[in-house]
């Protein structure tokens, strides 16, 4: 793991080890941190036979195309999480209820110098009426919807989303 504290938030000690994976240990006071796995969203929007990506104005990343998504906050669901980044990033609800659950892949994300280790939860949201107008010009520089046969995986931000992307055209394929 790479350092993230110089400085024990605790006592201040620069005495700090880190003895596996994503524990830090400070020897002058015992402060433990454990730097675990944050939990993260993706949903795969599908409009007939078209996906809606997003195409990131934020590092890490910048420029290329993402599922709408995003951290999951503390006390909420995956599904909550779900919700409110579509509606921060593209201005849109959605009904729950047609969020289904498609798989979940490990990832990393670096964020201000700091790699985080995520599980990212995948989603789809089916919507044959589903108009976005207004997105967050802050986090995106824009969305475009692309047939899954027409998806460059070298296009695609992260690897958990090439993953699922990945996992989704072989299911086609085999129907």
């Amino acid at each position: 793991m790479q350092p993230i504290f110089k400085f024990c938030p605790n006592c201040k000690s620069d005495h700090l080890e880190y003895p596996h994976g994503s524990k830090i240990v400070c020897l002058d006071c015992n402060f433990e941190y454990y730097h675990n796995t944050a939990g993260a969203t993706a949903v795969v929007i599908q409009k007939n036979d078209e996906i809606l990506f997003t195409i990131r104005n934020k590092e890490p990343k910048k420029g290329f195309l993402d599922l709408a998504g995003g951290f999951i906050e503390a006390g909420e669901t995956a599904e909550h999480g779900s919700f409110r980044e579509l509606q921060e990033e593209l201005n849109i609800s959605i009904d729950l209820s047609k969020l289904k659950y498609i798989c979940s892949h490990p990832n990393t994300y670096l964020y201000k110098n700091i790699l985080y280790n995520t599980i990212d939860l995948f989603f789809l949201y089916k919507d044959e009426n589903l108009s976005i107008g207004d997105y967050d010009p802050i986090e995106l520089k824009g969305y475009v919807w692309k047939k899954l046969s027409d998806i460059d995986l070298n296009e695609i931000a992260f690897d958990s989303h090439k993953k699922t992307l990945t996992l989704l055209k072989n299911n086609l394929k085999g129907s």
